[in-house]
């Protein structure tokens, strides 16, 4: 919790990780300490699970918990963490926010409730709830209406933003690049902003972003992190240049759903066991493998090194 009381430390490239998991489909904790450490020599600012990339929904409340816990001891306060710890479900998301805020995390990370459709007035009650639950807890919005069939507004964020003391930012996994300019300008430069949609990572920048929870960060953290340190310190064109460099990997991640490919690449890379995914999702398909080779081979240059991190089958 070292970050905790400063959320705007909390900046920069913050790498959601992929739960990796056994062949047989457990919850592989050693590849998920390897992956912490490995996320951290590459230049990660930040770490966080528990997001669409991690599963989340395919696992149970006290897996998800546990994982939490080898995180935060992977990390020991070398960089912010940040995870997914909300739910569909109220007693759920406050279960999983309590076990995260006890084993020491910066902030919750708490998706819009998924499935029920909620009302913008509904989205507000959700997170003042959370909020309240935990006051000395910094709380992020993770607005990803792909996946949620729900988009919280940019004038129901200014609202949370205005009346909750420690409401202190979201997520925004929208291709609406509209949206991200409208919380922004309702909330002022003071929000904190993530963007979870690789390529708006850094258009983000030029808006007054605080970074990006990109699942790009899971096979190429230097890069990712490295792009932001671009843009931070004015060097517009490498920036620019990692950007397109990133796009056959960004495609790559999304030849079928994410994260069966990027777990593919991890566990062709040593740097998990098994790139075994839960249902309903599946391992890549022989036509999804032949399309992710062949970006692989054209974004190899941005693929990080693994020297030092691979782990043995298991």
């Amino acid at each position: 919790m070292k970050f905790r009381s400063d959320p705007a430390r909390i900046r920069g490239s913050i790498a959601p990780l992929m739960t990796p998991f056994t062949a047989a489909g457990a919850v592989d904790h050693a590849s998920l300490t390897n992956l912490v450490n490995w996320q951290i020599a590459s230049g990660s600012h930040g770490i966080s699970i528990g997001g669409s990339t991690g599963e989340p929904s395919s696992q149970t409340i006290a897996e998800r918990a546990e994982a939490i816990r080898t995180v935060a001891a992977a990390i020991n306060d070398r960089v912010p963490f940040m995870p997914g710890t909300g739910s569909a479900k109220l007693d759920e998301t406050l279960e999983l926010t309590a076990a995260a805020r006890d084993v020491g995390i910066d902030a919750a990370l708490i998706i819009t409730p998924y499935y029920a459709r909620p009302t913008q007035e509904a989205l507000y009650v959700w997170y003042k709830t959370v909020a309240d639950e935990f006051p000395d807890l910094p709380i992020v919005a993770y607005n990803v209406p792909s996946r949620t069939a729900v988009d919280i507004a940019p004038e129901t964020v200014a609202r949370l933003y205005r009346d909750l003391d420690n409401f202190v930012g979201v997520k925004e996994t929208t291709k609406d690049f509209e949206h991200f300019s409208r919380v922004l300008h309702l909330c002022g430069k003071d929000l904190l902003v993530w963007s979870g949609i690789e390529l708006l990572c850094l258009p983000l920048m030029a808006l007054g972003g605080a970074g990006f929870v990109s699942a790009t960060a899971n096979i190429a953290p230097v890069a990712t992190a490295r792009m932001f340190e671009a843009w931070e310190s004015g060097d517009f064109e490498t920036a620019r240049a990692i950007h397109y460099g990133l796009h056959p990997l960004v495609d790559l991640l999304f030849v079928e759903t994410n994260p069966a490919p990027g777990k593919w690449v991890l566990e062709q890379r040593g740097l998990i066991a098994s790139g075994y995914v839960r249902p309903p999702l599946i391992t890549p398909t022989d036509a999804g493998l032949t399309k992710i080779r062949q970006l692989m081979t054209e974004g190899h240059q941005y693929l990080s090194p693994v020297d030092g991190f691979t782990v043995g089958a298991r």
